[in-house]
């Protein structure tokens, strides 16, 4: 049977329709996608994000266990960073892409909800000689999303903390709906935006209260459809699309995230150092199409008449107009301009290489 969030009730009584992701019911829209995804454009937009997981790490050992298993430098971080991070295996594929949180007496780490059991079970069988507690949160608290160029002042009207004076990737521990909770500014969606995490019994009262200050904004609920469409015009990595156990961060493009020279001795170091070294010749690119046509996961992207790649995520951008997609092809054809063509559905429709992301707030 499929979990459920703290707002599954307000959901289907407010016209979400729900479907099953990850194990979880959740609302993919409730009004239309383009209008969901509009308003985060726009104004702001509010999302029930409680399925992803939440892993509470404290003890002496917390930093050393993260650092072990992460490819960014945990050790470096202050009291109040957030970091993006992958977790790999010892071959380097990408288990799952993760934010650090680094509170003063411990850390969180946000994962995805398809692969919350297995980063779990991955923490147990790594950390059994690490003085360290893991914690998993996500069936207790409540988090969800505000995105958008009005979300800080909006987001004002729920916390106690100043959040405006908020750098990007920062989070602290504060007062929400009158009870101790997390706020961090972070996004998926290309926009300014915040996170709240509370305890279920707040959900509701927070999640109401904001969409109360929201009435006059053009800010609405959105749904998991507009969040995908606004992920993907930013060009950030889903996980099971662009991300999976058989791409490592390097050839996904996020060579940022891995600090290879940091001390610790992290599972996927050797793995990533021999990719450093001998590239898998496959890079992560933009594709923007001629056609209304929409390209499709796992349509074949074609050069010269031949496959040199499949498509990881495709749709019409609300925000351009046009179609687009992200996929692997050789790194020899990864050059902006190139031409390409993706086959839908037995016809070769044109598709140029251009730059990620594809939207960028001004």
């Amino acid at each position: 049977m499929s979990l459920r969030t703290a707002l599954y009730d307000w959901h289907v009584s407010h016209g979400g329709r729900m479907v099953d992701f990850a194990g979880w019911q959740m609302p993919v829209q409730y009004t239309t996608l383009v209008d969901e995804h509009n308003a985060v454009r726009t104004s702001s937009g509010i999302f029930d994000i409680a399925h992803m997981g939440r892993l509470r790490f404290e003890g002496p050992e917390a930093a050393a266990l993260l650092d072990r298993i992460c490819t960014n430098d945990v050790s470096k971080l202050n009291v109040g960073d957030v970091r993006y991070s992958l977790v790999c295996n010892e071959r380097g594929g990408i288990l799952d892409d993760v934010l650090i949180y680094r509170f003063d007496s411990h850390y969180l780490l946000v994962v995805n909800a398809s692969n919350r059991e297995k980063i779990v079970n991955w923490v147990i069988h790594h950390g059994r000689s690490f003085d360290c507690q893991m914690t998993d949160l996500t069936r207790d608290t409540f988090m969800f999303a505000v995105q958008g160029p009005r979300a800080a002042v909006l987001i004002d009207n729920l916390v106690s903390a100043a959040t405006v004076d908020m750098k990007y990737y920062s989070a602290l521990e504060t007062e929400v709906c009158g009870v101790p909770g997390y706020v961090s500014r972070t996004g998926y969606t290309g926009e300014d935006g915040f996170e709240i995490i509370l305890p279920n019994s707040h959900a509701i009262k927070g999640w109401e209260k904001l969409l109360s200050a929201t009435a006059l904004a053009g800010s609405r609920p959105c749904g998991l459809g507009a969040r995908d469409t606004l992920r993907l015009e930013a060009a950030m990595p889903l996980y099971g699309h662009e991300l999976s156990e058989e791409i490592d961060p390097l050839t996904a493009g996020l060579a940022f995230a891995v600090k290879i020279k940091k001390p610790a001795d992290f599972i996927s170091k050797g793995a990533l150092q021999q990719i450093q070294s001998h590239p898998t010749g496959k890079t992560r690119v933009g594709l923007r199409l001629a056609t209304p046509r929409i390209p499709r996961e796992k349509m074949p992207i074609v050069h010269n008449g031949e496959p040199v790649g499949d498509v990881t995520s495709g749709t019409k951008s609300p925000t351009l107009g046009v179609s687009i997609a992200m996929g692997y092809v050789p790194t020899e054809l990864s050059a902006p301009g190139t031409t390409l063509q993706i086959d839908i559905r037995g016809t070769h429709e044109e598709a140029k290489v251009v730059s990620l992301p594809f939207y960028k707030r001004a």
